[in-house]
């Protein structure tokens, strides 16, 4: 089973690193003041923003592997899994770490905006990348809202400063999420982000469990294009086939689930199989591997 680090709250992380504890809800952390550290593969439960000059190599991102721009942001949110094993290497990272717990956005009106920042899906594997003078405003607001954390004790109060600052910063990703998605220039982009919207929302809203794996022609339908054209289109995108991109979006979903703890019938039942080796097969096929070698890697 794969070594897995539980962000259950920002403060997990912060003494993973050896980083001071500021906050029950909040973490505000100086990869500086605080290398070398050693790499983790994390599965979180809260929000967090990755504001770094370098990353590590390799990076996996639910089922994708990638490697981060230098000067970018990179946004996790509860639910998702991502980062890299300990491989007993020290890094020397430059750059910062805000991280946040939904309990503090709880009922207020950032709660309902952070669907909106797109930026946070895993879709978006493409990290946010900053000019320079967007990177120095965003870290002369991280290096205030720890000068906060660290001469206030918690109280209502602190805790609006606190949300003011988060809002600010994610308001700041949401320009630059704006203007690199501006800047794709066809059609496309569009539709591959619909299709795997809906994607999303049909599991989101647990539609699996009464009708099944989505198939092409009802994704086709709902977006209002022929199951021929909608196949174009991601063939032109992916260089893959539409129900070649519904597999690989199950099989991402099953993995988080299989990395949560629910064992092969229980995630077969969940993405909407009607029997296990259904979902096995299909796993194989995808990944080149069974669901019990993945857990076993």
């Amino acid at each position: 089973m794969k070594s897995i680090l539980h962000i259950s709250d920002p403060n997990v992380y912060a003494r993973s690193v050896g980083a001071p504890e500021l906050h029950p809800l909040v973490s505000v952390i100086h990869y500086d003041e605080v290398s070398p550290v050693h790499t983790s593969l994390n599965r979180y439960g809260v929000y967090g923003l990755f504001i770094q000059r370098n990353f590590p190599k390799n990076l996996t991102y639910g089922m994708k592997m990638f490697d981060a721009a230098e000067g970018s942001i990179f946004a996790v949110e509860p639910g998702q899994i991502g980062g890299k094993e300990d491989n007993g290497e020290e890094l020397y990272i430059s750059g910062w770490v805000l991280l946040f717990s939904p309990e503090l956005i709880r009922g207020t009106d950032l709660e309902a905006r952070m669907k909106e920042y797109h930026f946070f899906s895993y879709f978006s594997t493409e990290t946010l990348i900053m000019e320079s003078s967007e990177w120095g405003r965003i870290i002369q607001m991280l290096t205030q809202l720890r000068h906060e954390l660290q001469e206030n004790d918690d109280s209502p109060a602190l805790r609006n400063v606190i949300l003011g600052y988060i809002r600010l910063v994610l308001e700041y990703c949401q320009r630059i999420y704006q203007r690199q998605l501006s800047e794709e220039d066809n059609a496309s982009s569009d539709i591959l982000k619909r299709f795997h919207n809906l994607l999303r929302e049909y599991y989101l809203e647990g539609r699996q469990m009464e009708t099944g794996i989505p198939s092409v022609r009802y994704c086709a339908d709902q977006l209002a294009y022929s199951p021929r054209y909608l196949g174009d289109v991601i063939h032109k995108s992916t260089g893959g086939t539409a129900i070649g991109y519904i597999h690989s979006f199950v099989i991402e979903q099953g993995k988080n689930l299989l990395m949560n703890g629910h064992n092969i019938g229980e995630t077969a039942l969940l993405l909407g199989f009607d029997f296990p080796h259904h979902f096995t097969r299909l796993f194989k096929k995808t990944t080149g591997i069974t669901p019990t070698e993945f857990l076993g890697k």
